[in-house]
């Protein structure tokens, strides 16, 4: 049986509009420099929606953004020999990439400004991704800075492909990292955690799709990992930018149209029996799944049009077969309906390690669930 355990910690994370300061610390290669809190002289963050493109769920504030889902990403090009990333988070930890390739992780950088330097004079392109989870906390993006002579340039553009990311702590890339199953130290979980790694970002980029990953573990369609926090699930959170704010709504720019989007919800749902004092019965529980799933496809319905693909998928839980009829049950109702944009598509275990933290996919886990993805893709009539 795998154990799939919740984040424990994210219950204690307190809320934040703006984090205080923290020292910077990351992994760097020669030739970059971390610049602690202050910026170049006379040099100055842009405004992130005019110099950085995203596809995140992210909310205004001033001249910065806010967020909270994990794998967000922006990306900006520059010229010159040099780029600052200007940042304020005391939670998460971030990949800086530049030219395509990883030159630092910073692990919880605070109030700061993260520079790379020495680079060869150019026109470059730069991308920073937010690799962990933070429902509790909100990370706070500043924009590209440009090195002294050289100039941050407008953004890329949105590109044509979209695909939306709904689910867990699989989806999350929880512990995907971790050499081992046990991750009980402090902080190792998240030091382990990159959700630029997990299936989804790994398929996405593969196709050259944007993406978001709207993902948060250990909540389920209607019922989360062993009946925690009760009166809520997955859906209380869904349509929230900053997903620890009661209350908040994200607002779609209008770009975000994805044409195909992946649902993944319903290990936390069964994974565990039902506990005494819970409000339903193993059958019940079901019949709350199904309904309350293809309420949620009316959501999205609603949000993304006719035309949109919907992928229900399924993979082995503790109670696979519970999980995985119910989703099947779930899609074929839906095209008895009319739907036939609804598909269901479940990956098994066959080659999965389950090695990262509490039994969760590993990085070698997700290349293959992503490698099963994209064969799945390749099925479906997508119209991008």
């Amino acid at each position: 049986m795998r154990r799939i355990q919740v984040k424990a910690a994210l219950a204690a994370l307190a809320v934040a509009a703006t984090l205080p300061p923290a020292a910077a610390h990351a992994t760097a290669p020669s030739g970059t420099t971390p610049a602690g809190n202050t910026t170049s002289a006379g040099a100055t963050a842009t405004a992130v929606p005019a110099k950085a493109h995203t596809a995140g769920r992210v909310q205004i504030a001033g001249r910065s953004v806010r967020y909270s889902w994990p794998g967000v990403y922006f990306e900006g090009r520059f010229a010159g020999t040099g780029v600052g990333i200007a940042l304020n988070d005391a939670v998460n930890d971030y990949d800086v990439q530049v030219d395509g390739a990883t030159v630092a992780t910073l692990v919880t950088p605070g109030r700061t400004t993260y520079w790379v330097r020495n680079l060869r004079h150019g026109l470059h392109s730069v991308r920073l991704v937010k690799r962990t989870e933070s429902p509790s906390a909100v990370g706070e993006f500043g924009g590209f800075v440009a090195a002294p002579g050289g100039a941050v340039l407008p953004r890329p553009a949105d590109r044509r492909r979209q695909i939306e990311f709904i689910g867990d702590s699989y989806t999350a890339g929880y512990g995907n990292l971790s050499p081992t199953r046990e991750c009980p130290a402090p902080g190792q979980l998240d030091r382990n955690t990159n959700a630029d790694l997990a299936f989804g970002a790994l398929t996405a980029r593969g196709l050259d799709a944007d993406y978001q990953l709207n993902a948060f573990s250990g909540r389920g369609m209607v019922r989360n990992y062993n009946g925690i926090e009760p009166g809520t699930d997955f859906r209380t959170y869904y349509d929230r930018a900053l997903i620890g704010v009661p209350g908040d709504v994200w607002r779609n720019p209008g770009t975000w149209r994805p044409q195909l989007i992946v649902v993944g919800l319903g290990i936390n749902d069964f994974s565990t029996a039902v506990n005494p004092g819970e409000p339903w019965t193993p059958e019940s529980l079901v019949a709350a799944y199904k309904t309350a799933y293809q309420g949620f496809i009316d959501k999205l319905r609603d949000r993304y049009g006719k035309r949109a693909i919907i992928v229900v998928s399924a993979t082995r839980a503790s109670d696979a077969t519970t999980f995985a009829d119910a989703a099947r049950q779930i899609v074929q109702d839906r095209n008895e309906q009319g739907d036939d944009r609804v598909r269901y598509w479940y990956y098994d275990n066959a080659e999965l390690d389950y090695g990262g933290c509490d039994w969760h996919p590993s990085a070698h886990d997700h290349r293959i669930i992503s490698q099963r993805l994209n064969d799945f893709i390749a099925t479906l009539r997508l119209r991008w």
